[in-house]
């Protein structure tokens, strides 16, 4: 198991691959990572249906519980088998879907400097968003803390292979999009080291 229990950046701690004080809301979208290891943190963005926020639909979609008649854009997505590591609400709240431990299905088709299947080595974060909405300054904060101590727990993950999903998976995907103002967030990831 590659988990190390470690305590605390901004009020949050990891233990047996869990973050706290994260909501769990575990999927069954996940499997055993092929090696032991944690290398790489993939941003992305979502919304359910497309735009709206604080519906509750990404939990059911991670949860294979999406009901097709809410909305027409769920026909298409209902029998999709994806999750995330985890999704930072707008207000900035933590729902945890996949123990770091497991491999969450949030990258697909991917490829990280020459490596595919990023799935197997890395930790996806979803941001309540779209590519073009500006994310809520709680978003950025918890985003940090969470990068903060990830980094901190597992050795391999550094503030360099931190990506967008658009860096792994170009042409297919675009998130967390132009509204995702990468600098803000390095500059407040490299002041948490301070």
């Amino acid at each position: 198991m590659i988990d190390n229990t470690t305590q605390d950046t901004k009020g949050l701690s990891i233990k047996d691959g869990w973050i706290k004080p994260a909501r769990r809301c575990p999927s069954p979208n996940q499997n055993k990572r092929p090696q032991d290891e944690i290398s790489l943190l993939v941003i992305h963005n979502i919304s359910l249906p497309p735009g709206q926020f604080g519906e509750g639909y990404i939990e059911d979609l991670f949860q294979n519980c999406l009901d097709r008649d809410v909305h027409p854009y769920f026909e298409d997505i209902a029998d999709l088998e994806v999750s995330s590591h985890l999704l930072i609400d707008r207000q900035g709240e933590i729902i945890q879907f996949v123990g770091f431990d497991q491999r969450a299905w949030h990258a697909g088709v991917s490829c990280y400097k020459g490596r595919e299947q990023c799935n197997d080595f890395s930790v996806g974060i979803e941001l309540e968003g779209t590519d073009d909405t500006t994310y809520t300054d709680q978003q950025y904060r918890v985003l940090v803390n969470t990068c903060r101590q990830l980094i901190n727990t597992y050795p391999e993950l550094t503030e360099e292979r931190i990506v967008g999903h658009c860096d792994i998976a170009p042409g297919r995907k675009t998130d967390p999009g132009p509204s995702f103002d990468w600098q803000r967030f390095k500059l407040m990831l490299s002041d948490t080291c301070k």
